[in-house]
């Protein structure tokens, strides 16, 4: 007899979906292998459920399979709607169902102001939107293609201080190598609502650096898009117009 699936289960479905590779969402998967057995159900029910998710997903092109239901829709919209609340939910979810503490795979360092709870809920949800990003955009640096992880970073189109209620929103993520991060983050280069790179013309006017051919090679050209989570237009003519310069 077919179970139906409870909303736990179903946020545990929609944190994974949010950190797998869209090329990986199959039974063969070894993280949908785990949470099969974690929550009793064969890792074919589990990756047929991500693939519901993708048809639900505003952020797709593209659909995947149709077959959602009612509640696969409310979680879906509850968890859209609050990142913040749903994505530390889905955290400890993980957590407990893989009895495992929540601060197991992050460091968690003193915050001055943040006491030791606060400071492991931003931790953890800091990570969260970094695997999210990341696995959007295949590990690989949206203008320059590098792919070594460890140089990589989930970088905020709004700042993290800007937007609370975005800042966990994968929309408002890019996956950039740490150089174009930090050039980013200073308003040295920015992105059009077409997707391309601008440098700004401080820099293009700037003749003390040599190394300013790293950042202005790439103006104009077209940023490689995620394959889900696009970057949201309202994001990106907000860094235009306050922080790019």
């Amino acid at each position: 007899m077919r179970r139906n699936w409870t909303r736990t289960e179903l946020i545990l479905a929609i944190n994974l979906y949010c950190k797998t590779q869209f090329g990986r969402i199959h039974n063969r998967n070894p993280e949908i292998i785990k949470l099969s057995k974690l929550i009793d159900r064969t890792p074919s029910s589990v990756s047929y459920k991500l693939a519901n998710f993708a048809s639900i997903d505003p952020s797709l092109p593209r659909k995947g399979a149709s077959n959602v239901s009612k509640l696969d829709i409310e979680v879906w919209n509850e968890f859209f709607n609050d990142w913040e609340k749903l994505a530390f939910e889905s955290e400890k979810l993980v957590s407990k169902y893989d009895k495992k503490s929540l601060a197991t795979d992050i460091e968690i360092l003193p915050l001055e102001g943040y006491d030791r709870e606060s400071v492991v809920k931003r931790r953890v949800n800091q990570a969260f939107f970094r695997k999210t990003v990341l696995a959007s955009y295949n590990f690989s640096c949206c203008i320059t293609g590098l792919s070594i992880t460890e140089l990589l970073v989930a970088s905020h189109i709004i700042p993290w201080s800007k937007d609370e209620k975005n800042r966990l929103n994968p929309r408002n993520g890019l996956c950039l190598n740490a150089l174009h991060d930090k050039a980013f983050d200073k308003g040295i280069i920015s992105i059009t609502e077409k997707f391309r790179i601008i440098v700004s013309s401080r820099l293009k006017k700037n003749t003390k650096f040599p190394e300013k051919e790293l950042i202005n090679k790439y103006d104009g050209q077209l940023i490689s898009l995620p394959n889900r989570f696009l970057p949201d237009s309202e994001f990106l003519s907000y860094h235009r117009k306050h922080i790019f310069n």
